[in-house]
C-alpha cells in the first residue's frame, strides 16, 4: 500500500498549524507539525513523499535559515513558503534557493491545495528520476573494465576498427564487447546508447 504523502508544517502560530492540519487531513494528506525551525531539525522527516510548508518569519532560525540548512544536508523536500510579511526580494531569494512556491497569508484553501499538489508532483518526478539514475549506475557497474573502454570509444565517436586499434584488440572483439555493453545498459541502437552514456559519469567525455 502506497503511504500517504506527508505535509510538514513549520509555523510558530499554533492556530495556523491547527487550521492547516484540519484542511490537509480532510484533503487526504498525512500531516506533521513543528512550532519552529529548530523543532524540525531535531526531528527530521524520513525520506518519504511529501513537501514542507514553511513560515518565513519565526522566533529563532527563520524559514530561509531552515531552507539553507536543508540544502546543506541534502534534504530535497519541496518547500512552499508562506508569510504575512513576504516581500518581492525575499520571495525571489526563496525561489532562487529552490522553493517551489511563495504564498502570502492568509492563504486561500484552493490556492494552498493547488500549491501542495504541484509540490508533490515535483517531489514524485525527482524520486522517479533518482530511481532511474540509481538503476542506470547499477547497470553500468556490471560492465567489465574492457567494456567500459569500448563504451568510451563509442562515446568519442570512434568506429569499431578505431577502437580496436586504440585498445590493441581485434575488431570482432570490439563488436562483441559493444554488443555486451548495449545489452547490459539496455540500449537497442547506437543513438540510444549515446543518450544513455550521456547520463553516466564517464571520464574524458
Amino acid at each position: 500500500m502506497t503511504p500517504l504523502p506527508v505535509i510538514h508544517i513549520v509555523d510558530d502560530d499554533e492556530s495556523v498549524r491547527s487550521a492547516m492540519t484540519r484542511l490537509l487531513t480532510a484533503a487526504g494528506y498525512a500531516v506533521r507539525t513543528y512550532a519552529s525551525a529548530g523543532d524540525f531539525l531535531l526531528d527530521p522527516p524520513a525520506d518519504t513523499p511529501g513537501c514542507l510548508l514553511l513560515d518565513l518569519r519565526m522566533p529563532g532560525p527563520s524559514g530561509l535559515d531552515l531552507q539553507d540548512s536543508l540544502a546543506r544536508h541534502g534534504v530535497r523536500l519541496p518547500v512552499i513558503f508562506f508569510s504575512g510579511h513576504g516581500d518581492l526580494a525575499t520571495g525571489i531569494r526563496a525561489m532562487k534557493a529552490g522553493a517551489v512556491d511563495f504564498l502570502t497569508k492568509p492563504v486561500e484553501s484552493k490556492v494552498l491545495l493547488e500549491a501542495i499538489a504541484s509540490a508533490l508532483r515535483t517531489d514524485a518526478a525527482r524520486r522517479t528520476s533518482h530511481g532511474a539514475g540509481a538503476d542506470l549506475l547499477a547497470r553500468y557497474a556490471q560492465l567489465t573494465a574492457r567494456e567500459r573502454e569500448v563504451l568510451q570509444g563509442v562515446v568519442a565517436g570512434q568506429l569499431n576498427k578505431q577502437i580496436a586499434a586504440t585498445l590493441g584488440i581485434a575488431e570482432r572483439t570490439v563488436k562483441a564487447q559493444r554488443a555486451q555493453v548495449m545489452a547490459k545498459l539496455g540500449a537497442t541502437t547506437a543513438a540510444e546508447l549515446g543518450r544513455i552514456a550521456a547520463q553516466l559519469p564517464l571520464h574524458g567525455r
